[in-house]
């Protein structure tokens, strides 16, 4: 099926510092990135020994106007590649990092780019690339799986056991009879599990009781989803919340990773939908985020709601550019 609402990146966009032309330690992340249009993959070359990343820019946030938050995330995808694009190489020659483009909310249409994500990610997949889907509001989880999901059934020919770990302030289990939104997307793939006679696995780290109704609690432990409140993230607690996570992946054989970036406290993530006053501490999601790639079942990964109009500093973009960089240095030890 052909892409549509797509755009690749032109070879112009990745610009920056250069410090040295020849010296290739000197190198900085806009002087390794290959591009790759996804509509045209015929003369697909790549090493499959190597560890290759293809990023996807979901802008959209179409599903944060619907869900009556600060509007903005539709940039945040070319917001994250320009403070990516300065970041240093950190990683050896055994991987690559290849900018697949844009997927474009038109006119509204938020569940048509849910589509065509999906479309996107099973293509970067059976290609055999890392996924990392820059983001664009939440909902761009909704997409995302079913790409994953329809890789993986095409794949082995069996329903394929994923679980989904969420970092983020809310649960977003909110009922979609009206319309679906950024706060939607989880109680859609819980209903696409159910269709598809699949468990519905969903860890959600870092929740706020302030942004969490009793209801969406009670949906929670409904669909027997597991979660860990922001408060519990303390030194204290750091084994505690290690064996959740690693009793949670043991019971999966794929790991679909996503993180909102309203987890993180205001501080480091101004530039949000919803602020976060007593967020996580990036140091601490980092810490975890290492954790779950070592299992080595991760098979995506995705950044969302990054807003540049609300970013004071740039600072949130910046962030998300260096936890990315994090999950490739991760991802290639």
């Amino acid at each position: 099926m052909n892409l549509k609402n797509y755009t690749a990146t032109e070879p112009e966009f990745w610009n920056g510092r250069i410090d040295d032309i020849d010296d290739i330690d000197s190198y900085r992340m806009h002087q390794i990135i290959k591009l790759l249009n996804l509509k045209d993959l015929r003369s697909l070359k790549i090493d499959s020994s190597k560890l290759n990343i293809c990023f996807l820019g979901y802008c959209c946030d179409e599903g944060i106007k619907r869900n009556l938050g600060r509007i903005g995330a539709k940039e945040g995808p070319d917001g994250i590649r320009k403070k990516f694009a300065n970041l240093p190489v950190s990683f050896d020659d055994k991987t690559e990092i290849y900018d697949g483009g844009n997927l474009l909310c038109l006119e509204g249409n938020m569940e048509e780019v849910q589509e065509q994500l999906g479309i996107a990610i099973e293509k970067v997949l059976d290609n055999h690339f890392f996924p990392i889907v820059l983001g664009g509001s939440h909902d761009v989880a909704y997409g995302h799986f079913n790409g994953i999901f329809d890789h993986l059934k095409k794949q082995t020919g069996e329903r394929p056991k994923i679980g989904i770990i969420n970092f983020d302030a809310h649960l977003d289990l909110r009922p979609y009879d009206k319309q679906s939104s950024s706060g939607t997307m989880f109680s859609q793939i819980a209903d696409k599990c159910s269709k598809e006679n699949q468990k519905f696995d969903y860890l959600c780290l870092g929740i706020q009781s302030s942004g969490n109704t009793k209801s969406l609690f009670k949906k929670a432990n409904s669909l027997g989803v597991k979660y860990v409140f922001a408060n519990e993230f303390t030194e204290s607690n750091h084994d505690s919340i290690s064996a959740k996570i690693e009793s949670f992946i043991n019971d999966n054989d794929y790991i679909y990773l996503t993180l909102c970036c309203d987890v993180f406290n205001s501080a480091s993530a101004p530039g949000v939908s919803a602020l976060q006053p007593l967020g996580l501490n990036p140091n601490h999601v980092l810490k975890f985020t290492k954790e779950i790639l070592n299992s080595k079942k991760v098979i995506s990964f995705d950044i969302a709601e990054v807003s540049p109009p609300l970013d004071h500093d740039r600072r949130t973009a910046k962030l998300a550019a260096i936890i990315i960089n994090k999950v490739i240095n991760y991802l290639s030890e």
